[in-house]
């Protein structure tokens, strides 16, 4: 199963570079802003149906979840229209390569400090060579 997490972890990625050159395009074609509420509303669209035909939960709760805890919507508009935003100046890959920085970063933070119900993983010397060396490969790529 933990091969199977690597593989698709893996394919969002690729997903991820693919939606970023598209949406650039887009973007000058539409707007920016306009580009990320097509996301938006689109994958709503699509997740609504799947939710509706698939769905095993209780969306009804959400109220009832920590506050906290629904911020990642706001967190993916975010996301989204910053790489809306970057791909057209600085490429694709860049804007990847510093994503990754940001979420390898914030992922060792919160899991120092075991945030949001992460499991405690202390930062380490291994682990801050390896965001040094993103960083070395977002120098030498630019």
């Amino acid at each position: 199963m933990r091969y199977f997490a690597y593989i698709l972890a893996l394919l969002a990625g690729s997903a991820l570079s693919f939606e970023g050159a598209i949406y650039a395009e887009l973007g000058k074609a539409i707007g920016q802003l306009e580009t990320s509420f097509y996301n938006f509303f689109m994958g709503s669209i699509i997740m609504g149906l799947l939710w509706l035909f698939f769905g095993k939960g209780k969306l009804s709760y959400a109220v009832e979840a920590p506050k906290w805890s629904i911020l990642g919507g706001v967190l993916g508009v975010v996301y989204l229209t910053s790489i809306v935003i970057s791909v057209p100046f600085v490429g694709v890959g860049i804007t990847m390569v510093a994503v990754i920085i940001g979420q390898l970063v914030m992922s060792m933070v919160i899991e120092h400090y075991g945030w949001l119900g992460s499991k405690k993983t202390r930062i380490n010397k291994e682990k801050i060579f390896a965001v040094i060396s993103m960083i070395m490969a977002l120098i030498l790529i630019n």
